[in-house]
């Protein structure tokens, strides 16, 4: 008997790496200069790194100037949310950091604001931030002082955010409006400046891109990035010291560069794999529930829950079954945690426990799919009977 291979459905937390991010990075490693030297192993060194920001920068509608690189997209929030970000004609410096509750840790525990200085902005029941609840508490806030961190699609959910809107709220008094665009780049459109952001937050290995390469994306006159985390050389335009991870970076534009020509064609490919998972967890389960499903969502991406069927019994099953799927929590050292996203959008805790994010890449097939569903049947009908027979 041929054994089958597992199913990866958990793109959103980490994709496979691009055969042409790879064949990239491995020629990268081949070279021997530090891209900071000026003699020609040197200039090699740079010159490899210059094009990965010129495709990360085309990603996004940005300038390749204006591409900070980082070792992740959560050092590049921790390093966008600062009150020591500089405006032209601000005379006071932030003194607010408002987030929408449904926020990646990265942005609700990686920003330098006092925890006194940080309110969150509540997100309605179809996960969208609560647009009237923003402009109460940006009008209440000082002219100018306040920044915003918005993602621009829900890690859990896949939600897109109405960030443009929300931007013209905040930017209208002044105020600094920083994106997590983790997920949105490369899976929907994500112009810097359609979406109206001062800053954005990537991350190379959500595209297919290595683990270890993130950047910080500026807009044309944005705010000076305030004081860096990393001291030291010049690297980065002085707001990232340290020798750049060369062959990382490299990947990461290669990975930037396929998904930005590919997106339109594998949006719709996607979405209608997804569609197809639907159909097939509808079939086993009529009572499973959409979470964000009156929403606009990430065409890759699906959460959902069974009523009365845990996550975490129900993803221990999967895995043994050859599927590789998340919780829709957060998971912390391999431990399941209550979702804090649901739990803005007002779902009840019960049926927030029963939450499975599926979310599909480069590599998903519609064989998987249809695998998918027969190994989803299966191991959802015994949960089912024995809670029955409990009852």
């Amino acid at each position: 008997m041929i054994e089958q291979a597992r199913i990866y459905l958990d793109y959103n937390a980490t994709a496979p790496l691009r055969p042409i991010a790879r064949e990239k990075m491995m020629s990268a490693l081949e070279l021997i200069g530090n891209p900071s030297s000026v003699h020609a192993e040197g200039r090699a060194a740079r010159a490899l790194m210059e094009e990965a920001r010129e495709q990360v920068a085309r990603l996004v509608g940005a300038r390749a100037r204006d591409i900070v690189f980082t070792s992740s997209g959560t050092e590049a929030a921790n390093l966008a949310l600062s009150p020591a970000v500089e405006s032209a004609g601000r005379a006071k410096p932030l003194s607010q950091l408002i987030a929408s509750a449904g926020e990646h840790p990265c942005v609700l525990k990686g920003h330098r604001f006092p925890l006194a200085a940080v309110e969150l902005a509540p997100l309605a029941a179809d996960g969208r931030i609560d647009l009237d609840a923003l402009e109460a508490a940006v009008s209440h806030a000082d002219e100018g002082r306040v920044m915003l961190a918005l993602q621009g699609a829900n890690n859990e959910t896949g939600v897109i955010q109405p960030v443009a809107e929300a931007a013209a709220i905040v930017r209208g008094r002044g105020g600094v409006v920083v994106c997590d665009a983790v997920q949105l780049a490369g899976r929907a459109p994500c112009r810097i400046e359609r979406l109206g952001a001062d800053f954005l937050i990537l991350s190379g290995h959500k595209l297919g891109g290595p683990k270890g390469a993130g950047a910080l994306v500026s807009a044309p006159g944005a705010p000076r990035i305030g004081a860096p985390l990393l001291r030291g050389g010049g690297q980065e335009r002085g707001f990232r010291a340290g020798t750049e991870n060369v062959a990382a970076i490299a990947g990461f534009g290669a990975a930037a560069a396929a998904a930005s020509e590919e997106m339109d064609n594998e949006a719709r490919r996607l979405q209608g794999l997804r569609d197809a998972l639907l159909r097939h967890i509808s079939a086993a389960a009529p009572d499973a529930i959409v979470f964000g499903g009156k929403a606009e969502r990430l065409p890759n991406t699906l959460c959902f829950g069974v009523p009365g069927v845990p996550a975490e019994t129900l993803l221990v099953g999967l895995d043994l079954a050859g599927v590789a799927v998340s919780s829709g929590a957060a998971c912390s050292s391999g431990k399941v945690a209550r979702s804090h996203v649901l739990s803005a959008m007002g779902v009840e805790p019960a049926l927030a426990a029963s939450a499975i994010r599926l979310s599909l890449g480069w590599r998903s097939t519609e064989e998987e799919m249809a695998r998918f569903g027969d190994i989803f049947a299966h191991v959802l009908a015994p949960m089912r009977r024995n809670r029955s027979a409990a009852a």
